[in-house]
């Protein structure tokens, strides 16, 4: 239920924003403002808001496929609708932590969308099924640990090579948060993970 509010809010405020730019600037993540003028609402609102269609869509899609296991996994577990919560809007603001830090005094640096959030729901199911399949290029099957190690190093190098509208440093930080996250709700499951191996 939580993962389909989240996707409704998202796309409601991303579809107005496409068109109100001033609403987009002041949802977006600029560690500047954040920082210099204390908008320290923006480590989430920028989640809520993507770039256009295609940006919104993949990411909406990829948390759909996989947040709502994941809810339900916390819900079975007992975990509370409050650790689903902690996953998403921890994902997103830890994803940020690196911008904010090393952009604040750059007034026109911003970043959107949801990646770090969704990365970190991905990485959450990666850990608790590391050999359940996950479809690289939506076309060819790998189990979920060789998809996570291979993303991990994709966003490493992108994020050194520079350039680009893609947030990879968020992408990879959101996604460490989310493999760690479960550890922490419930410390034996590390065991279980290991037993898998």
């Amino acid at each position: 239920m939580i993962t389909y509010v989240i996707i409704g809010l998202t796309v409601v405020i991303s579809l107005m924003c496409f068109s109100n730019h001033t609403l987009l600037g002041k949802l977006s993540m600029n560690p500047y403002k954040v920082i210099h003028s204390g908008e320290w609402y923006r480590l989430i609102t920028h989640g809520f808001v993507h770039a256009d269609m295609t940006h919104l869509f993949v990411n909406m899609f990829t948390y759909w496929s996989f947040g709502t296991y994941i809810e339900s996994v916390f819900r079975y577990n007992d975990f509370g609708a409050w650790a689903y919560l902690v996953l998403y809007f921890g994902g997103m603001i830890v994803a940020s932590l690196y911008d904010l830090f090393r952009y604040r005094n750059e007034p026109y640096y911003s970043s959107i969308g949801a990646s770090g959030a969704v990365a970190a729901v991905l990485f959450s199911c990666i850990f608790l099924n590391p050999w359940d399949k996950i479809l690289l290029f939506a076309i060819v099957p790998i189990p979920g640990i060789l998809f996570g190690v291979l993303y991990l190093i994709y966003c490493q190098y992108m994020a050194k090579q520079g350039g680009g509208r893609i947030n990879h440093n968020a992408h990879f930080y959101g996604a460490v948060f989310g493999f760690i996250y479960p550890i922490f709700l419930e410390p034996r499951l590390f065991q279980v993970f290991l037993n898998h191996f």
